[in-house]
């Protein structure tokens, strides 16, 4: 028997403070470009969702229109965060804040998926709920807490939207 070879499925998701034009994200937006540069040639990345834009910026999320999602595929956690926390992105990371609202609940997930596998944005949207449902699970986790590549089930069933009102995460 073979076995199946993993690679780390990555979503997050900001809430613009303003419209992506505005001069407010001027230097977020022109940032994209240079980053996604970066990312494609990264050790260990894989894939990254995009639309003929050349980035996600445009691709719904949560049916929220102030929502951004960033989704991608790595070869493992350490190249995740090596990209993560070095260099260009390392920069406009410290400068989340200037540009996008403050979380209150978790905006980033991270699963295994079978090597070759491109998790749509449902899938990603998906596996974002259920972590703020229930934590971190092998199903949905965070780099604060990590699984083994593997397969994995939802707890409790299909993951649902928080109630109003609820923080989870």
């Amino acid at each position: 028997m073979t076995a199946v070879a993993y690679e780390l499925a990555q979503v997050n998701i900001a809430r613009l403070k303003a419209p992506l034009d505005s001069p407010l994200l001027k230097d977020f937006v022109d940032a994209l470009d240079p980053v996604n540069a970066v990312a494609d040639a990264a050790p260990g990345f894989v894939w990254r969702l995009q639309s003929e834009s050349g980035n996600a910026t445009d691709v719904p999320v949560l049916g929220d229109a102030w929502l951004i999602v960033n989704l991608t595929s790595w070869q493992d956690i350490d190249a995740l965060t090596t990209f993560m926390y070095q260099g260009r992105h390392r920069e406009l990371l410290a400068r989340r804040r200037e540009w996008f609202e403050r979380p209150t609940e978790a905006v980033t997930a991270l699963w295994w998926v079978p090597a070759g596998h491109r998790p749509s944005v449902a899938e990603a949207e998906e596996r974002l709920l259920h972590l703020r449902a229930h934590g971190p699970t092998p199903y949905a986790f965070t780099l604060r807490t990590t699984f083994p590549a593997g397969p994995a089930e939802p707890h409790g069933g299909p993951a649902t939207e928080p109630e109003a009102g609820v923080t989870v995460g």
